[in-house]
């Protein structure tokens, strides 16, 4: 800046050489103090500019150094970190994320939003005309930690594209809970929130499972997506062992219809309360181990027990238990991934209860169980794109058994089905798959069919 004004000062005096030759020397000397003058003026509006400056530049620094509020309107898009114990890959997505605390009081991204989707089509193989594409579901997530040990959990769920008093969409929150972290790796939480059974139930999005559908073991017998109300408590030791337990809603055997097929398609999933308005006169208890102590071995299993009567007034099954259980293992040597699960459930004190429903097509079964393996191969890979063959068989029976009725009462059990799947899933990246297979059952040939699916999670 002083160069500047040097500069224009000799360009002044130069261009005045030609009327010096022609003034007096007192005119000239006159016009130089009076450009001197000016010089001088602009070095002091100059100064005051630089001390405005230093002001802003020394307050902006002020602010930077003060400790900063903890941040709680953050938002981040990343990667999904559970492990899928019953399917592909995980799912992921790149990380992106945008902070307001300072470094000093932001351990992470404070909240997280996640999703998974899927998009399905069906064509059966003896009745085409019944072809039909589903948007089975589109799921929103999101994780706000409110501190390094404390975090709050939700997933608002939307199945079958619309829903309406006259659709058979549905809208329902399929977790909402709070856990807090101990020491030692202790874990307890409150709220709404998955029941550890099984392999899918916990792990169910789309881009971690094989085949377009949730096989039928771990949605007939075990009634995956599985969630209730209650407290629950975790930790992962340094063995491997992971031990999960806890006190929750049950579920209501007064919401059996006998009417209705519902309860040979899934006895659970006919009578679960999902957190609405759930009766609590009895309550039920689970616990789950897993280990996973060798490197691609996973071996677990899990109870779940509790009354389902619900103290319903002039109820013929006030005493009625149910007691769900089951065992399962995945092991992943390279390229492989096989897995296996065997499921079983129990209700007793039915008699009475099935006597009311002499004449009806379905009454409450006394036990019903399921079991698959499964094997997968990672035949092809090429930058981001995998593609998976898998195999699967899995035999069910939701009615595999009832309580003794009087003579002419009985009521027949239920097939036990068997169905072959068959198919590979291609994924994109690790976030988005293709699937395709062919379902071959047992029985009921009338169900065979072709589907196709697209899935993503994130």
């Amino acid at each position: 800046m002083k160069k500047n004004i040097l500069a224009q000062a000799i360009a002044i005096a130069l261009m005045a050489s030609p009327l010096a030759a022609s003034a007096s020397e007192a005119e000239l000397l006159k016009r130089l103090n009076k450009l001197a003058a000016e010089v001088e003026q602009l070095k002091v509006e100059l100064a005051a500019t630089r001390q405005k400056t230093d002001t802003v530049e020394k307050r902006q620094d002020a602010l930077a150094a003060a400790p900063a509020a903890p941040a709680t309107s953050a938002v981040v898009m990343t990667a999904a970190t559970a492990t899928a114990p019953s399917g592909a890959t995980p799912a992921a997505a790149p990380v992106s994320a945008v902070a307001t605390a300072s470094p000093a009081t932001m351990l992470g991204p404070n909240t997280v939003l996640s999703s998974y989707g899927e998009v399905n089509y069906t064509r059966p193989r003896n009745d085409s005309s019944k072809s039909q594409a589903d948007v089975a579901r589109a799921v929103i997530g999101i994780t706000h930690r409110f501190d390094e040990k404390t975090k709050m959990v939700a997933e608002f769920e939307w199945e079958h594209a619309v829903t309406s008093a006259s659709d058979q969409g549905e809208s329902e929150v399929e977790q909402l809970y709070v856990e807090r972290e101990f020491n030692n790796g202790l874990r307890a939480k409150g709220g709404l929130f998955l029941i550890p059974a099984g392999l899918l139930n916990t792990n169910h999005e789309p881009t971690a499972y094989y085949g377009v559908y949730r096989n039928f073991v771990e949605t007939a017998i075990i009634p995956s997506t599985w969630r209730e109300a209650g407290l629950g408590l975790s930790q992962s030791l340094d063995n491997g062992l992971t031990w999960d337990t806890g006190l929750t809603t049950g579920f209501d055997l007064g919401k059996w219809d006998a009417a209705s097929t519902e309860g040979r398609t899934s006895p659970l999933g006919s009578i679960h309360q999902e957190g609405q308005f759930a009766k609590s006169h009895d309550l039920s208890v689970f616990g789950a181990l897993n280990w996973r102590g060798v490197p691609g071995l996973l071996l677990g299993g899990s109870v779940f027990t509790g009354k389902i009567g619900q103290k319903t007034p002039d109820f013929p099954a006030q005493d009625a238990r149910l007691t769900v259980w089951d065992l399962h293992a995945r092991y992943t040597p390279g390229k492989w991934d096989l897995s296996a699960l065997y499921a079983r459930g129990a209700i007793s004190n039915t008699e009475a209860l099935n006597q009311t429903f002499a004449g009806q097509p379905t009454p409450v079964p006394s036990s019903f169980y399921g079991w698959y393996t499964q094997a997968a191969y990672q035949l092809w890979k090429s930058s981001d794109y995998t593609l998976t063959p898998f195999a699967r068989y899995e035999r069910f029976n939701t009615a595999n058994s009832y309580a003794a009725m009087p003579p002419g009462l009985g009521v027949a059990t239920g097939p036990n089905e068997g169905v072959w799947t068959v198919g590979a899933n291609f994924n994109i990246g690790e976030g988005v798959v293709l699937k395709a297979d062919y379902q071959k059952f047992k029985v009921d040939t009338t169900r065979d069919r072709f589907d196709l699916g697209l899935g993503y999670a994130f």
